[in-house]
Parts: structure tokens; C-alpha cells; sequence
């Protein structure tokens, strides 16, 4: 049972009510919500999980809305039936991260904000601030720490980019999508918190057979053979990868219990700690994140941009049918992947899904350029030393955007605006983003579109300002002139 807040019910709180039990009864919100269909298929089952889920949706919505060209916020936010699926969402959020805190959440609109954090500084006209969600209950009830506007990554992950930069009200960067903001505000956990959370553990073999000895928990996650993978995996490739249907519950079947001893090591680096305190809300790393929001939207990108590939496509398409498999088991996980472990066999099936990726790669198949770059990038690739995979990771960005794959152009010019990978430099993410905008890139032209709208708006301002200096000069000279001739008359 959680525990309920010490403040009195508020208007949100009970509109916040309503929408969830009218989306569990499957009875019409009032007013309309976008996306209906596309939410029940996310599965809302209030996990970690499920904020995956939502941000990948979000992510396609993204790139649907720039295909059709219903990119526009702020004719969006017009529109009441969009307004409703970004606060149904936020108040999703809300309750998935007072679930984790093991409390009720409770809503604040602007007026409940202003009145009681008067230090906010609020623009009563954007509508990503005009509510937020006390999540656990804080020492200082005046305290902003336990504040969370769920808003903002939503606005975030379906309209933010170089030119729209969404600023957090509490300060620091806006999460990019909502499992990445929930994540960074997650409690403490002790052994015994992990086990009424519901995550997995592993239970040594000694601790089974002895009933006398206490349970021994491990934190590590390990694979979930009650939910196997669909998709079939690798086979027939050059190097001979074993078939992967159900390729993690034929795993469970040969080793269903580890001992200390048999834990399979992780393969990551030391660096990628176990999350036991909130991460920072300013900049995570990339091993922290269940995706970072650049390789999410490739991934979507990589599946609805078709390019033309004149090499390596068997190859491609049998080492991403395994890949995909990892990916989508990592999504139904209620943990950043860092944390994610896999047996040796699935990690050696992973290993020659890349190998064939590589080799898709070396023959000129710029998806698989992309494919293998994400991975060396995220520190999961084939290259052991960080720094040098960082390198091999954007060399392969860059091998595929000079072969005008517009994907590759849009994710370089990211690369550039952000610094991932780079040095940070605008005027190259300027220049690979209209590279990738020329070589018909939906998203790469609607920006660049805005961006020179904006600087059309500059000049026009500029232009407007010289030539009213230009008018006042003018005057002044005929006023002295009439002057003059006044004295001199």
C-alpha cells in the first residue's frame, strides 16, 4: 500500500484519476486522445519497461508527423486531442515513478506552483510547465527536489532540436524522452527494496539446495525465459552463427540456476556502475541510458528510409534479424542496458551478428555502416578499448554520410550539435544537416526549412532597423537644414 500525501486533493490529481481509469474501462476521454490504439499496444503496465516503449512510440510519431508534414507544435498544441495524449502520458509517468518511490503522486497546476514554490521561475504561456507531479514524500515540504514535469520530455522527444531547445524549469538539460527522466529520479534501492520492486535476481545454487542458508541476492539481471524472443536470428551466415529462434529460452533450459561462480561477468567496461542512486538530470552517459534518443531515432530510421545499397544486403538483413531480437528484449527490461547481462552464448551469437555486420560494412553497406557504428558508440561493438571505439564508431558515421545515405548525414550533424563522439562543432552539424536535407532527409529539410526562416526574420529585423536609423538620419538633416535656412531668412 503507498502511502498517501499530506497536502488535500487537487483538480489534476483527480483529472489525472480520471484519465487512467477511463483508459483502463476503454471508455473516450472527454475531448478526444491522439494515439489511442498505438498507447494499448505499448502495454501499459506501469514498469519501467513500459516508458521504453512510449518514448520508441513518440520517436515514430516524430518521424511520422515530418513525413507527412504535421510537424508543427504549435498548431499541435492547438489541437485538444494531441494536448490530452502528452498529458495522459505525463500523468502515466507520473504514477510509473510514485510507484517506484512506493507513494501516491500528487499534481500541481501553475497556481499551486507559483503558491508554493514561488522560486520557480514559470511562463505562464508554455504549456510543458503548467503542471508537475510531487513523487515521494520530501523532508522539506517546500522542498523542489521531488518535483517532476513529465511534460517536458515528451515535448522533448517529439519536437526538440538544435533550433527548438527545450529548457528544464528546474534547471540543467530536459531529459530526452521520459524512461531516461524517470530513471534519473529513482530511489535508493537495498537488497530488500529490489525484491519488492518486483526486479529479478539470481539466487545462488548453494543458497537453493540449503534451506538453513539465507538467500543470497545477486544485482544482476538475468534473462527472462518466461519471454522469449519471436524473431528468428542469424543463420546460414558466412560464419556460421547457430539458429536463434527463442534464442533466450533455449538458453534457460540448459542453465536455469547460476552459482556465484558461473555469474556470467559483464561485458562492459568498470565504468558502467549499478544504478543504486538517482542519476544526474544534467548530461548521463550514454551507458546509462536504455538508448540514447540520436540511435532510438536511427533505429526508426534505419526501417522507414529506404536506401538504395548496392552490396552486403543478405548479410545485413541476417545480422540485424539478431540484433533486433537483443534490442527488443533490452526494451521489455525495467533497467538502463548497461546493467543488461547475457550468457556466453548469447553474447558469442551477438559477437558474429556483428562480425557479419562488419562484413556488410566493408563491402560498401552503408545501413550496416550505421548498424555497426551505434554499437561501437554505445561501447557494446566489437572494439574492446573505449577510446578506440569511439573512434571506429564515428569513422563509420562518417564512411556511410560520404556516400550520401542521408541517414548517416542527419545522425552526423547530431553528432556535431551535441558533441557525442566529437569535438562539439555547429557549423559542421550545420553542414551535415543540410547535406542530408539536399539528399531528401523529411526531418534534416523541415529543420533546416525553420532555421532559415528564423534567419529570413533576422535579416528582415535588421534591414528594418538600418533603414529606420537611415529615416532618423534623414530627418535630423532636414530638420537642420530647416533650421538653417530659418537663421539664415
Amino acid at each position: 500500500m503507498y502511502a498517501s500525501s499530506a497536502s488535500p486533493l487537487t483538480p489534476f490529481d483527480y483529472i489525472a484519476a480520471g484519465y487512467w481509469q477511463d483508459f483502463l474501462a476503454n471508455r473516450p476521454i472527454a475531448g478526444g486522445i491522439a494515439y489511442e490504439s498505438e498507447l494499448r499496444d505499448c502495454i501499459l503496465d506501469e514498469s519501467l519497461a513500459s516508458l521504453q516503449r512510449v518514448d520508441t512510440l513518440l520517436s515514430h510519431i516524430r518521424r511520422e508527423m515530418v513525413k507527412t508534414g504535421r510537424w508543427h507544435e504549435e498548431t499541435l498544441l492547438l489541437d485538444e486531442r494531441y494536448r490530452n495524449f502528452m498529458v495522459f502520458l505525463a500523468f502515466y509517468a507520473g504514477r510509473v515513478l510514485a510507484q517506484q518511490w512506493q507513494n501516491t503522486p500528487h499534481w500541481y497546476g501553475q497556481f499551486e506552483l507559483h503558491k508554493r514554490y514561488p522560486e520557480l521561475a514559470l511562463k505562464t504561456d508554455d504549456f510543458y510547465q503548467h503542471m508537475a507531479v510531487i513523487y515521494c514524500q520530501s523532508a522539506d515540504a517546500n522542498s523542489v527536489t521531488s518535483l517532476f514535469f513529465a511534460l517536458e520530455p515528451i515535448g522533448l522527444r517529439l519536437f526538440g532540436h538544435i533550433d527548438r531547445p527545450f529548457a528544464a524549469v528546474q534547471g540543467g538539460q530536459v531529459a530526452s524522452g521520459l524512461y531516461q527522466a524517470v530513471s534519473a529520479r529513482l530511489p535508493k534501492l537495498n537488497d530488500d527494496q529490489v525484491v519488492k520492486s518486483g526486479t529479478p535476481v539470481l539466487v545462488t545454487q548453494s543458497s537453493t539446495q540449503n534451506t538453513n542458508t539465507s538467500t543470497h541476492v545477486e544485482r544482476i539481471k538475468t534473462v527472462d525465459s518466461q519471454k522469449p524472443l519471436e524473431k528468428e536470428g542469424l543463420s546460414h551466415t558466412p560464419h556460421a552463427v547457430p539458429e536463434s529462434q527463442n534464442l533466450f529460452q533455449q538458453e534457460s533450459q540448459t542453465k536455469p540456476v547460476l552459482s556465484k561462480s558461473e555469474t556470467v561477468q559483464p561485458h562492459t567496461t568498470s565504468e558502467n556502475r549499478v544504478l543504486e542512486q538517482p542519476l544526474p538530470s544534467s548530461v548521463p552517459s550514454l551507458q546509462e541510458l536504455p538508448m540514447p534518443a540520436i540511435f532510438t531515432q536511427l533505429l526508426v530510421e534505419l526501417d522507414n528510409i529506404e536506401v538504395v545499397q548496392t552490396a552486403g544486403n543478405i548479410e545485413y538483413q541476417q545480422a540485424h534479424k539478431v540484433l533486433e531480437q537483443f534490442e527488443q528484449h533490452i526494451a521489455k527490461q525495467s533497467q538502463p542496458r548497461a546493467q543488461m547481462r547475457f550468457s556466453e552464448s548469447h553474447l558469442t551469437t551477438k559477437k558474429q551478428a556483428l562480425l557479419t555486420l562488419q562484413e556488410a560494412a566493408h563491402a560498401g553497406n552503408s545501413a550496416a555502416m550505421l548498424h555497426l557504428a551505434m554499437y561501437e558508440l554505445l561501447g557494446e561493438g566489437l572494439t574492446v578499448d573505449k577510446g578506440a571505439a569511439t573512434a571506429s564508431g564515428v569513422e563509420w558515421v562518417k564512411q556511410a554520410a560520404s556516400k550520401n545515405d542521408s541517414r548517416a548525414q542527419r545522425l552526423l550533424s547530431k553528432m556535431y550539435y551535441q558533441g557525442v563522439g566529437v569535438v562539439q562543432d555547429i557549423d559542421t552539424g550545420k553542414y551535415w544537416l543540410e547535406q542530408a536535407a539536399e539528399n531528401g532527409h523529411a526531418e534534416a529539410a523541415s529543420v533546416v526549412g525553420q532555421w532559415q526562416q528564423a534567419q529570413a526574420l533576422i535579416t528582415t529585423q535588421k534591414q528594418e532597423q538600418h533603414s529606420m536609423k537611415r529615416y532618423q538620419l534623414l530627418f535630423v538633416a532636414i530638420l537642420v537644414v530647416a533650421i538653417l535656412i530659418l537663421i539664415i531668412v
